[in-house]
């Protein structure tokens, strides 16, 4: 996928997540975070929203000068959501085409890593605003693979050493391209992109795939093969918070 791809995917479903909370309404319970009611998840993503969005408009290089705002109260926190969404969208777009880095965990990375990750970040807190609502609606299957792969290349080498996975997890999507071989390597893993067999495979549709990995769906949202054991273990391993 491209930027383009993103930004749309982006402003998709950040209008759809704003629609999913007026019709969850803010004391609703997000079943996906049992600790959060919908206004605590309009407010994060919100929050993330300003923060990705300074971040490029300001051109940091760190985030410690980022001033964290103030929740605003209900009654005007989906308007400024939502004029958060207009403004993050036209920093990107004009961003998109630049080479050069600004501030990210994972160190440097031009624009184009900030439009990925909150196409991905939307994508999934959109499902969870729907889980309130009781409207659920699939993440988009090509945004969904892509959505593993950037799993696999910047979330799950944070693993939980206490409890090793112990073997090889073949990840295959069934309704669009991507396969995945994931390899313990040390406190990390290895991630090979390449249909292999793997002492279990996680075969299922892209979106359910995805889900599974955020610990949004439980593992028999999906189909497992060989090691449930392994299959278990890996899914728990990654570190999300």
């Amino acid at each position: 996928m491209d930027n383009e791809q993103f930004l749309a995917a982006v402003e998709r479903d950040g209008r759809t997540f704003a629609e999913a909370c007026e019709a969850a309404g803010f004391d609703a319970r997000v079943p996906p975070c049992p600790d959060w009611n919908v206004d605590d998840l309009a407010w994060h993503l919100y929050g993330v929203f300003y923060f990705w969005r300074t971040i490029v408009e300001q051109r940091l290089d760190t985030w410690e000068t980022v001033v964290e705002p103030k929740h605003p109260g209900r009654d005007v926190l989906l308007p400024m959501y939502r004029d958060e969404l207009a403004t993050m969208l036209r920093v990107f777009r004009e961003s998109a085409g630049e080479t050069s880095t600004v501030w990210t965990w994972c160190g440097p990375q031009t624009p184009s890593w900030h439009i990925r990750r909150m196409a991905q970040e939307t994508a999934v807190h959109r499902w969870d605003a729907e889980s309130a609502a009781g409207t659920v609606q699939p993440i988009d299957a090509e945004l969904a693979s892509d959505g593993i792969d950037e799993f696999f290349e910047f979330f799950v080498n944070k693993a939980d050493a206490s409890e090793p996975v112990g073997g090889t997890v073949h990840v295959h999507c069934t309704d669009v391209a991507g396969e995945w071989l994931v390899k313990p390597a040390g406190d990390d893993f290895e991630v090979i992109r390449e249909h292999a067999k793997g002492d279990c495979a996680l075969r299922g549709a892209a979106s359910d795939l995805l889900l599974v990995l955020w610990r949004r769906l439980p593992l028999s949202a999906v189909d497992v093969v060989g090691d449930e054991g392994v299959a278990a273990r890996f899914v728990g391993a990654s570190r999300l918070s």
